[in-house]
């Protein structure tokens, strides 16, 4: 068990980005977490060495949009422009 005893306040912003496993390139992660990183010391004049920045990606079966998966309304889309 670990206990913190100093009154003292340690700021540490945490951002979870969630998008579908769609070709999200390295190149575009990196983007994302300076974005972010950038946003949070602009707007809220956070640390950058102490933002985290976690970027999920998720299957298109275990993403859900009403009743259906992402999977589903894809392919759904792509028959309805046959």
């Amino acid at each position: 068990m670990l206990y913190h005893t100093t009154t003292e306040r340690t700021d540490m912003p945490y951002v979870n980005i969630r998008v579908t496993k769609e070709g999200v390139t390295p190149e575009q992660k990196l983007e994302l977490i300076k974005g972010s990183t950038e946003l949070l010391q602009r707007v809220l004049n956070k640390n950058p060495a102490t933002t985290f920045v976690i970027i999920d990606e998720v299957e298109t079966d275990n993403w859900g949009v009403g009743y259906d998966n992402v999977t589903t309304l894809r392919k759904q889309a792509a028959e309805n422009k046959r």
